[in-house]
């Protein structure tokens, strides 16, 4: 699979007791996945990726720019 230069933001959440993965580029839903660890996160957020990667060129749709930031 190409490198995919997406954001994958990573936060701990009390109220669910796992870590919540979400991508701010893709549209939708804010959380995509979890994990009761950081590295289950991780993962998760890898798989999460490649599927949505997948869903969006199943359906012929463009997949989102990438935001970029720089660094100082």
């Amino acid at each position: 699979m190409t490198k995919l230069k997406y954001q994958m933001v990573i936060q701990w959440s009390g109220e669910d007791d796992c870590f919540l993965v979400g991508f701010p580029d893709f549209p939708g839903q804010r959380w995509r996945t979890h994990g009761d660890t950081y590295e289950a996160a991780v993962t998760h957020g890898i798989e999460a990726l490649e599927s949505l990667t997948i869903a969006y060129e199943a359906a012929g749709d463009p997949l989102p720019e990438p935001a970029f930031c720089s660094a100082a």
